[in-house]
Formats: C-alpha cells, structure tokens, sequence
C-alpha cells in the first residue's frame, strides 16, 4: 500500500514508476533520466525529493513534478443592492461567489481558494406557517386567523417580496395514536365540540402574496384531536420539504414555522401502531393530503436534518413554555433553526417570526456535499472585526447585517488516488441558502511522461514490460531492471553466484539482495544514505570527517572515498587550498612569524598566535591595553563603564575566586600573560590574558579587588586612652617619689638641727602665769 509522507522519505515509499512515486507526497519528484542510476540502485531510488535528486545528479529539465492548478468557470460578482432598487429576480441575485470551478489535486498538496458571501438587501422570503390542529391549540389557531396580513405589512420593512402559505397536521390515523371508533373518526372531540375527523398532514396553502387569502382560508380551518400527547409533526415536516412542487418553494429564502404546545413522534415510535417501514423521505401528497402516514414510521432526527439542509429551509419552532427546553434541545441537533415562546396574542408570534429570522439570517454556515475517499476539506473563515477562526468554527460567521462581507478560504487536499480515477463534483453551500459552489475535483495519479510510454518495449527484456519515464514498468510475473527475470526464479543458486564479489560468500556484501543476478542493494534508514555498486561494496556515508562533518563538509562521499569541492583537498577535505585566510592586515602570510596550513596559519615564533599570527599575548603593554575593559566588565567601573558593551566585546571572561586560581604558563598549552593593574580608589585587581587553542581570546579575573586595608580605630583609642592614663600614672608615681625623697631630705636635716641644737633650762623673766588665784572673803572653809 502506498503511503503519503513527506519529501525526506520520499524513496521509504518504494514507489517503482513515476505515478506511484508522485502519489507518494508532494515534494516528492522522479528522475526520467535513463541513465540516472547507479550500479546496484533499484528503480525506487529515481523518487526522492527534488533537491536530493538535484544534488545526485538528475537534471532539473529530466524531473517529473506535476503540481496542481485550479480554474474558475463562473464568477459573478455579489449583488450591491438595496431596497427600492430596480427589482431583479431570485435568479438574478448573486450572494457567493465563486460560483462554479475545477481543482486539479496532486496527492498531498493543498488547493486553496478564496469564497466571499455578502447578505443581499431586499432578499425574497418563502414562509410556510405550517400548525398544530390538535385540541390544545384551538385557542392558537384563533390568532393565527388574522396573521396573514399583519405578517406581510412587518415583513415588508424587510423585503419587497414576501409569501406565505400554510398547513397543518395532528397525528397517524391509526390506533393508539387516535381513536378508531367510528364515531370519533367524524368528531374525535367530546361534549358538543365541532372537531374536524383527525389527519395526519394537511396541505391548506400555497406560498402567496396575498395576506387576505391567507385570513380566509385558515378562518375556515377547524381543530381536530387525538389521544396521545406527542403529534405527528415530523412527518408533517419532512412533507413540507420534500413536496416544495406542491408547496410553492421559490429558490429564496425558505422559512418553515412549526406551531406547537406538545412533543413530537420519531423513527421507531411507529411500532405502537404496527408500521415498521422506514420513512422513505418522498412526497406522498394527494389532494393535499399525506397518504402514507399509516405506511411508513416516523422520519428520524438526522433525516430530518438531512432533508431540510438538502432543500434550503430554516425551520423556526413556535412552541410554549412547558416545551422550550424540548426543542431547544432538537434545535442543537437541527443546524439553522431557532426556537420561540408561543403565547396567546397575534403580535406576540409576528415578533417571534421576525426575530427569529433575524437571527437565521445574521449568521452563516457553509457545509459540503459528501466527499470523495481521501479527499479532506478545511474551512478558514474571516469574519467581522478582523474575526478569523479554523477548524469547525471556520466554516461560519455569526452577527452579519444586510451588505455584509465575508470570506472564507477553503482548502482541498487529496492523500492519494482514488480506486477509480474519475473527475468527482462536490458542492458547497451555506445552509439555508440555495445558492452554491460547484466543484470539480480532478486528480493527479499519472505523470506526464506516463503517455509517451511504450508498451512492450524491446528496452523491457523483449517486451516484457512498457517502458515510460526512463525505467521499465515490468509486466506481471517479471522483476528485474529490465525486466528479464521471471519472479518464479530469482533464487537460484547460479543467481547468487553472479552478486558474490570476488567468489566470496557474502551476496551483496551483505547490503543487498540478489534478484535476478543482479545486486539490488538496502534501503538505509536515512534516506540520504544510499549503498550502490555493482555488488553494493559502495556507500556514500563510511567516508573521512572533520568536525563531525561527512568529508569536512566540503565534498561528497563516493564509494567511501572523498570527492573534494574545488580548493579542497585532503581525506576529509578538510585542507583547504586557500591562503586569504592567513592573510595578515599588513598583508603578509601569517604575518611573516608562520606558515599557511591547509588555510590556518602555524606560528614559527612562539611569542606569537592567533588566525594570521598578529597577536602575542606575552607582549609588554597587553595588560596595559586591556586594563579598562577588564575593570568595567568584572566590576563595572573604570573609563569605559558608559560603553563596555561596545567596546569590551572581543574577549571571553571567566572570574575565578582566588589568585591560585587563574591560569599558570605550565598548566596552559598555550601562552598566559599575568596582569596586576590598581583602579582609581588604589585597589589592585589580577588577572591573566591568553589566546586559547580556538583562537579565542581569553580573560581570567579574580572577581574580588585586593584594596589597602585602614586602620582598626578601636585598639587606636585604647591604646590612646591607656596611654593617657599610663603616662598620668607614672607623672603621678615620679611626683610622689619626688616627694618622698624631698620630705625625707627635709626630715634628715630637721633631725640634724635638732641634735645639734643647744636649750636654756633658766627660768624665762618675762614669763607670767596664765593663772590666777582668787580668795572668796566669805569662804569659812567649811
């Protein structure tokens, strides 16, 4: 089976003519070139992808690569009309365009093509009031009576060409839906109500203009009954759409009101009354009047849907509030239809009309027919407001007023051929809408050369198989290049001998397969990895590298040996023959200190490196020189901090903690410069300055400055204080010895003095008593 992949693996397709190879993917191409293989290459390598079999040596003229096109055969332009206008016919009024054109698919490559759809102004309406004639209605039916006139004075603010019609329907005219009795056949109802006999649809009114016919014939309408609470209205609805000869459908916009306040019947309930038949989806309407109901089931949900889409009509359910979250929930299922709340007054269900078709209107939703097997369509929309969206959501656009523009981009890819090549037609259409895009899908599975093929060639082993596209197409039961095996016979022992090298054991060097006595050689994983030669010893990926590159990167590897691009040389190619590289800027080679080397200069002086030997690291003034850039990218300061980014760029910085950490001359294989340089707050800061083996220059810092340290204040003023206090102390310790020695000298000589002092024991003359004796006369001493 063929696959669609992508164009690196085009050759993992296995395709062995040129239609199978372009079914394989779209950037896959063949090489119709009769020469364009080598020894030990099977017919599938010719498909690769085009740039590889540029690159292998197939002329561009000599690819088969057909691409799809597309035409477009009718492209009216929209309609820009408005109300008032000179009044044109449905068929006049152009809503989408393209309207009809042909792709041609190649496999894998997408056809993309722009549809526009504008909301016409003043666009013909079709509405079929189509009502519940059931007992519970008759309070409802009393106001639909005078609806036609009033329905066609609102919906002529809308449009200039309005219609309307009107049926009705109740339920199968079998039991137990309806009560057969004949009594209640001529009157289901009871007491003395006038009810009509039950019916299952009823056609009452063609689509007119004439609001008055309208009133008449529904005023003359009568309501009916029937025993269960869900009606008959499905098979009333799939009437409606498929009867339209009989209904009066023009090819405009086509509204179905369905009145209700009960559920509904679907597909299987018709067994209760014994009709198994499915619904066949035709008109079955005579007199006006749905025949088949006791014959055929209920229509189901999506036949219902599909019916409804097929003939453009937007159904509007009118039911009560005990019912809305029923038909909401068919709503969901039903695409173009909304729902209503029926209440007990005429303008109450005009409004429900119009705003519903508002809303109908106001949004479009493309669809498409059914698609041919292995055809996929995508949908990109781009709505109002800039509004673009893919996927599901591509395929509509919400809140479009009258005269509004959008766009929808559809793309259409094949994955392969269809089983019976055929041009298919499919159509796109926004539902609701009769208008229509026709398409006609063409598909691409041969190549052009196929036609120019020969059936039977002489170049196919005497004509046993066509040759078309530089290869043969063998016949079946025949293998083989040329065609000249058999397939009963390709694993014969004198086969084998032929695809052994040298008489050794191995076939094919084990890289291939013997078939036909001839080496057919594997298939690698990697598609640009090929073996080749006539007993697949040859390959073209087990040559030199350099730089992890197969032959440098300058060559190509053939039979596991180098094919140099000119200037190269080498077993790798990796020596390249040019000198500009070793050109000095004073324009000497290697600056006149090396030798140019396969384009890479090798110093002869040691002192100096680098591409063209113009740099010495160990040079006096390099520290110097890259002084300030190194301060203002290790610490942010220095002259060049405003613009270090522009000027300090050339070298890699690596910051090490501590000074034994940077880089020795005997550690390094190349040159290293030590640096020691001091910033404008006398901070030194060190670090080293080399060109590593890569030419690259290298900077290591130490990330922290080596500042003076300042002096510890606390043991400053300890020691002054203690000073202070020692020095007091001793000035007051030499006073107090300075003391002792002079009272001591003092006392010494007082002491002396008084030894040789001489004193007077004689009476002073001049000396009185200081006491005085009184007598007391009267004392008798007693």
């Amino acid at each position: 089976e063929l696959r669609c992949i992508d164009g690196g693996g085009c050759i993992v397709a296995n395709a062995r003519h040129c239609g199978e190879c372009i079914q394989a993917g779209a950037k896959c191409g063949w090489c119709k070139d009769p020469d364009f293989l080598k020894q030990g290459e099977t017919v599938t390598t010719r498909c690769d992808e085009l740039q590889s079999l540029l690159k292998r040596g197939c002329d561009e003229a000599m690819i088969e690569d057909p691409h799809g096109e597309q035409v477009v055969h009718r492209n009216k332009t929209v309609t820009n009309r408005r109300k008032g206008a000179e009044k044109l016919n449905p068929e006049d009024i152009t809503q989408i365009q393209p309207q009809k054109l042909s792709l041609t698919l190649r496999s894998g490559e997408p056809q993309s093509f722009d549809l526009k759809f504008k909301r016409a102004e003043d666009y013909p309406i079709d509405l079929y009031y189509l009502m519940d004639l059931s007992y519970s209605m008759k309070d409802d039916l009393e106001n639909v009576k005078n609806l036609g006139t009033s329905l066609m004075l609102e919906m002529s603010k809308i449009t200039s060409d309005f219609k309307i019609g009107f049926g009705s329907f109740v339920e199968k005219t079998v039991m137990p839906y309806i009560s057969t009795t004949p009594a209640k056949l001529l009157n289901p109802c009871t007491g003395d109500q006038n009810c009509t006999s039950p019916f299952s649809y009823k056609h009452v009114l063609n689509l007119t203009s004439d609001g008055n016919q309208f009133n008449t014939l529904v005023g003359q309408q009568h309501i009916s009954g029937n025993l269960d609470s869900p009606e008959g209205g499905f098979d009333a609805i799939m009437q409606v759409a498929v009867c339209g000869h009989h209904i009066g459908w023009r090819n405009v916009t086509r509204l179905l009101v369905f009145s209700t306040d009960a559920g509904f019947h679907f597909a299987g309930d018709g067994k209760l009354g014994g009709i198994v038949l499915p619904n066949d989806g035709k008109c079955h309407l005579e007199n006006n009047v749905y025949t088949m109901s006791h014959y055929y089931d209920y229509p189901s949900i999506a036949h219902l849907v599909q019916k409804l889409s097929d003939n453009n009509i937007q159904t509007i359910f009118a039911v009560t509030e005990e019912f809305q979250p029923v038909y909401q929930e068919l709503k969901n299922l039903i695409p173009k239809s909304a729902v209503g709340t029926l209440s007990a007054n005429s303008s109450n269900v005009i409004n429900l009309i119009i705003d519903a078709y508002n809303s109908l209107s106001s949004e479009v939703i493309l669809e498409n027919s059914k698609l041919p097997e292995g055809v996929t369509i995508a949908y990109t929309s781009r709505c109002k407001n800039g509004l673009v969206s893919e996927g599901e959501n591509g395929r509509k656009c919400s809140n479009i007023s009258i005269g509004d523009e959008v766009m929808f981009t559809i793309s259409v890819t094949s994955k392969g051929c269809p089983k019976q090549v055929k041009p298919e037609t499919i159509k796109i259409k926004p539902l609701g809408f009769t208008e229509e895009v026709e398409i006609t899908l063409n598909f691409i599975c041969e190549c052009e050369c196929h036609k120019d093929g020969v059936e039977n060639s002489d170049l196919c082993h005497f004509g046993n198989g066509t040759y078309e596209c530089g290869a043969c197409k063998c016949n079946d039961g025949r293998v083989g290049r040329q065609c000249e095996c058999s397939s009963n016979d390709v694993a014969t022992e004198d086969m084998d001998r032929t695809c052994r090298k040298d008489n050794g054991t191995d076939i094919c060097s084990n890289n291939g397969d013997c078939v036909c006595g001839t080496c057919e050689c594997k298939k690698r994983d990697n598609p640009d990895e090929r073996y080749s030669g006539q007993y697949c010893e040859c390959d073209n990926f087990n040559c030199d590298r350099s730089g992890n590159k197969l032959c440098g990167g300058h060559g190509r590897c053939e039979c596991r040996v180098c094919v140099c691009d000119p200037m190269w040389t080498g077993s790798a190619c990796d020596c390249s023959l040019d000198n500009s590289t070793c050109m000095a800027s004073n324009k000497q080679l290697c600056n006149g200190r090396g030798t140019c080397d396969c384009g890479v200069c090798k110093c002869t002086d040691p002192k100096f490196q680098g591409p063209t030997c113009e740099t010495c690291p160990t040079c006096p003034g390099v520290c110097a020189q890259h002084k300030d850039c190194v301060q203002c990218r290790a610490f942010g300061t220095g002259e060049k901090k405003e613009t270090c980014e522009r000027d300090c760029s050339d070298f890699i910085m690596i910051k090490v903690k501590t000074r034994d950490k940077l880089p020795q001359p005997n550690d390094a294989s190349y040159p290293v410069m030590h640096c020691k340089e001091r910033d404008a707050n006398d901070c030194w800061f060190y670090y080293t300055y080399a060109v590593n083996n890569n030419t690259e220059k290298e900077v290591h810092v130490v990330d922290a400055l080596d500042c003076p340290a300042g002096p510890d204040i606390t043991p400053i003023a300890v020691g002054v204080v203690a000073g202070i206090v020692l020095i007091g102390l001793a000035l007051l310790l030499i006073w107090k010895l300075l003391m002792i020695i002079h009272d001591r000298r003092e006392f010494a000589k007082f002491e002396k003095e008084k030894m040789n002092a001489k004193w007077d024991t004689g009476e002073n003359p001049i000396y009185k008593s200081a006491v005085t004796t009184v007598v007391n006369p009267k004392y008798e001493g007693k």
